[in-house]
C-alpha cells in the first residue's frame, strides 16, 4: 500500500503542475502544439532533452548491460556531450535562422520535396519499428516487477507486461494527443528532478549499505570485488569497443542529438538562439553525470546478484531497486520511471504528429489545411502509432545481447542514412538531390545486409562507420552524372532572436576536457 501510494501521488502531481501551467495556453494553433509557442527557456528544453532520453530502455538496458559487461558503455552517454557542444555551436544556429518546424523541412530546402517525404517516411518507420515498442516494454518489466501486476490480477507474468503495456501507452498517448510539446515539456521538466533524486538514491543506498554506513566504503569494495568492470575501455571483442567511438558512433550521435526531431524539436521550440543553445549544453553536462543513474547500479548489482542474471541481464534494475530502496520510496521511484517512460514515449508521438501533420498531410493532402485541422490530424496520426505500438511492443522481448543493444542496432537502419545526407547537405554544396535519395536507399540496403542478413564479423557501431563512407560515396559518385542544378539556398527567414549565448564557446571548451578527463581518469 505504501508502494502504490507515493507512486499515486507523485504521477498526480505532475499531472496537476501540467495541467496548471498550460491552463491558460492556446493550444490550437501550429507553433503553439508542436512547438510549445516558440517560447521554451534553457532549463526548460534540457530537462525535456535529457527526460526525452533517458527512459526506461536506458535505466534497465543500459543498468543490464553494464552488470554484464562494466562500465565501458558510458561511451553512448559521454559522447552525447560531444554531439550536443556541435549542435548547439554549429546546428541549431543554422535551423533557427530557417525557422525549422521539423527536420524534413530542411531537407526540402537543401535538396527536395520526395527527399523531404522519404526522410518523413522513414523517421516515422523508425519510431514503430524500434524506440516505441522498445520504451513500452521496458517500462512495463520494471513496473510489472515492482508492483507484481501479474500476481495482483491473478494472470500470468506475459499477460501482466502486456496489461502494463496498454495502460502505459494509453497514458502517455493521452499525454501527447491533449497536451502537446508544452505539456510534454513541464512534465518532463518534473520527472527530470524526481529521476535524478529517485536514480541517485539507488547508487547512494546501495553504496550505504555495502559499505557498512559509508558510501566510500562501499565504492570500495564493489570495485575490489570486479575492478575490470570499471574500465571504460572496451576491448575489440566486448559489446562496445574502444575503437567505436572514432568510427560509426560520433556519427550516430551527431544525429541523434543534432538532427534527431524527437530531441531536436525542443530546441527548436526555444524563445531564441541563446536559450536554445543553453539547453544543448547543459543538456551536455547532465550526459556526463547521468552514467551514475544508469551505469553505476549495473555494477552495484554484480556485487549484490554475481552472475546470477547473465541470462536476463534486463531485469537486474527492477531486482536492485526492491532491494536497497526502502517501500514508501520504491513507489516514488516507480512513479518517475513511468515519467520516464511517458516522457519518451510522448515526446516521439508529438515528433510523429509534427512531421506527418506539416510535412505530409499539409503538403501533400490538403494544401489549404488551418492549424486547427493540422493539429486534428496530428493528434490522429500520435493515436494511431500509439496503438501500433501498443501491439508491438511485446515482440522486442529477450534480445540477447539487451534490450539497449537491439534499440541501437535498429536505429541504424534509418539514423545513419539520414545523418549522411544531413552532414552532407550542410556542409557540401555539390550533393545534389539525386545523390541524396540514392544514398538513403544503399545505405538502407547495406545495413540491414550486413547487420541482420549476412553474418559479417564486424561490430555493428564499426558497420555504421562504413556505411557513412559507403553513403558518402554514393552521394559524390550520383552527384558527378546528376550534378546539383538548385540554386543557392537561403537559411535567413529568421522568426527568433538568434543573438547566440555569449558563454557557448567557453562553456564548450570545459565541457570537452571534462569529458577527455574522465576517460583518462576511468581508462587507467
Amino acid at each position: 500500500m505504501q508502494i502504490l501510494l507515493s507512486f499515486l501521488g507523485f504521477t498526480a502531481f505532475v499531472a496537476f503542475y501540467s495541467w496548471y501551467r498550460l491552463r491558460k495556453e492556446s493550444l490550437s494553433s501550429r507553433d503553439g502544439y508542436f512547438l510549445g509557442g516558440r517560447s521554451l527557456t534553457g532549463v526548460v528544453i534540457a530537462g525535456s532533452m535529457l527526460l526525452t532520453n533517458i527512459s526506461t530502455e536506458h535505466l534497465i538496458g543500459l543498468n543490464g548491460s553494464a552488470y554484464k559487461n562494466g562500465f565501458i558503455i558510458i561511451a553512448w552517454e559521454v559522447t552525447s556531450a560531444l554531439a550536443l557542444i556541435v549542435a548547439a555551436l554549429f546546428f541549431i544556429p543554422t535551423f533557427l535562422k530557417m525557422g525549422l518546424t521539423t527536420i524534413p523541412q530542411y531537407l526540402e530546402e537543401r535538396f527536395d520535396s520526395m527527399t523531404r517525404t522519404l526522410v518523413a517516411l522513414f523517421l516515422m518507420v523508425s519510431f514503430v519499428v524500434t524506440l516505441l515498442p522498445i520504451v513500452l516494454f521496458t517500462g512495463a518489466i520494471n513496473l510489472e516487477s515492482i508492483f507484481d501486476v501479474s500476481g495482483v490480477l491473478g494472470v500470468s507474468q506475459n499477460e501482466g507486461l502486456w496489461i502494463t503495456v496498454v495502460v502505459i501507452g494509453l497514458i502517455g498517448s493521452g499525454y501527447a494527443i491533449f497536451g502537446g510539446l508544452k505539456a510534454v515539456a513541464y512534465s518532463d521538466t518534473i520527472n527530470g528532478i524526481g529521476l535524478f533524486i529517485g536514480g541517485l538514491a539507488v547508487p547512494i543506498l546501495a553504496l550505504l549499505d555495502i559499505g557498512d554506513g559509508n558510501m566510500f566504503t562501499g565504492l570500495s569494495r564493489v570495485y575490489e570485488n570486479s575492478p575490470e568492470k570499471f574500465s571504460v575501455i572496451g576491448s575489440s571483442d566486448s559489446v562496445l569497443p574502444f575503437s567505436t567511438l572514432f568510427t560509426g558512433l560520433i556519427i550516430n550521435q551527431l544525429y541523434f542529438w543534432g538532427m534527431n526531431q524527437t530531441i531536436i524539436q525542443r530546441a527548436f521550440g526555444a524563445k531564441n538562439l541563446k536559450e536554445a543553445q543553453k539547453g544543448l549544453l547543459y543538456t551536455g553536462v547532465l550526459k556526463t553525470l547521468v552514467p551514475l543513474i544508469i551505469v553505476l547500479p549495473g555494477v552495484i548489482a554484480y556485487y549484490y546478484f554475481g552472475d546470477q542474471f547473465y541470462d536476463n541481464q534486463d531485469i537486474i534494475y527492477p531486482e536492485l531497486i526492491k532491494k536497497v530502496l526502502p517501500l514508501s520510496f520504491v513507489g516514488f521511484f516507480a512513479a518517475v520511471v513511468m515519467g520516464a517512460v511517458l516522457s519518451t514515449f510522448n515526446s516521439v508521438l508529438n515528433s510523429s504528429a509534427t512531421i506527418f501533420s506539416v510535412g505530409i498531410y499539409q503538403r501533400l493532402l490538403n494544401t489549404s489545411a488551418t492549424d486547427r485541422q493540422l493539429v486534428r490530424v496530428g493528434k490522429m496520426c500520435s493515436a494511431l502509432l500509439a496503438l501500433v505500438a501498443i501491439v508491438a511492443a511485446p515482440l522486442v522481448a529477450r534480445a540477447p545481447e539487451g534490450l539497449y543493444q537491439l534499440l541501437q542496432q535498429l536505429n541504424g537502419i534509418f539514423f545513419i542514412p539520414i545523418a549522411s545526407i544531413m552532414l552532407a547537405g550542410l556542409f557540401i554544396p555539390r550533393i545534389s538531390a539525386t545523390g541524396a535519395k540514392a544514398a538513403l536507399f544503399v545505405g538502407l540496403l547495406f545495413y540491414i545486409l550486413t547487420t541482420f542478413i549476412f553474418q559479417v564479423d564486424i561490430h555493428f557501431v564499426h558497420i555504421w562507420g562504413i556505411e557513412f563512407l559507403l553513403n558518402m560515396a554514393v552521394m559524390f559518385g550520383v552527384s558527378h552524372f546528376y550534378p546539383n542544378t538548385r540554386p543557392p539556398w537561403s537559411s535567413d527567414k529568421t522568426i527568433l532572436d538568434i543573438q547566440p549565448w555569449k558563454y557557448a564557446k567557453p562553456f564548450s571548451i570545459v565541457l570537452t576536457i571534462v569529458i577527455i578527463a574522465l576517460y583518462i581518469w576511468l581508462g587507467q
